[in-house]
């Protein structure tokens, strides 16, 4: 699974860690955090196409639920079948066992653009 050093992020706490010719995504430590006690996960079904910023999973806490954006363009690959069986993990490993899909073909450009986890964590400090 990806170190969060070698991930991209987006403003709305999405990573994204592209590997060879599929990108896998989820949500970061400090998303996790935020949305609290996760018990539910609606993840996309494989062969979906989205384009960047679109709203691709949702996240539901006991709090509230929460949309999960695509980070970049790309067609849905697999999602992560643990979190149908165990949302928590979303809040225990949210960059490891976490993950919530997969995405081929995406836009490197894209990618290459979001914050890298230095940037992201700036991000953070001002957004608050």
């Amino acid at each position: 699974m990806p170190e969060p050093e070698k991930c991209r992020y987006t403003k709305s706490h999405e990573w994204v860690f592209v590997d060879g010719g599929e990108a896998l995504v989820g949500v970061s430590d400090h998303a996790q955090h935020e949305i609290s006690d996760v018990v539910f996960v609606d993840l996309p079904k494989a062969g979906r196409a989205v384009a960047q910023g679109e709203a691709t999973a949702v996240v539901e806490s006991v709090k509230a639920a929460f949309d999960i954006y695509a980070p970049a363009a790309g067609t849905v690959s697999d999602a992560n079948p643990a979190l149908a069986a165990d949302p928590a993990l979303l809040n225990r490993e949210p960059h490891a066992g976490g993950w919530l899909f997969k995405l081929k073909g995406v836009d490197l450009k894209q990618v290459e653009a979001l914050m890298t986890l230095a940037q992201y964590q700036e991000f953070l400090k001002t957004s608050a």
